[in-house]
């Protein structure tokens, strides 16, 4: 996959060898009550540039949304500011369809 993107199986594999990684959800608080990937960390889309401070420089940064949009400019963003990211093609609706059936498809 190119630089700026994850594949779910990609990520999956991350979650399982234990690798320093920091989930960035960037969907709305609504969105993230529905379903979320377990230990993944809540900064709104129209929050990212104001709270870039909380967002750890020593990690790569695995960005998701909904369906991949929001997170994949969100990278954009993260990368502007130096950080290591990239945004899990299909969001957490291809996460819920493929990866982890138990968190649930909105």
């Amino acid at each position: 996959m190119d630089e700026l993107r994850i594949l779910p199986k990609e990520l999956k594999k991350k979650i399982e060898n234990c690798e320093e990684i920091f989930l960035l959800d960037v969907r709305n608080p609504e969105e993230a009550k529905l379903a979320n990937i377990a230990g993944s960390f809540l900064i709104p889309f129209s929050e990212l540039k104001s709270r870039i401070s909380e967002i750890p420089n020593d990690k790569q940064i695995i960005t998701y949304c909904h369906h991949g949009k929001r997170s994949f400019e969100a990278v954009k963003i993260l990368r502007e500011h130096n950080l290591n990211a990239k945004s899990l093609v299909g969001g957490i609706d291809c996460w819920s369809r493929f990866i982890d059936r138990r968190i649930p498809q909105y």
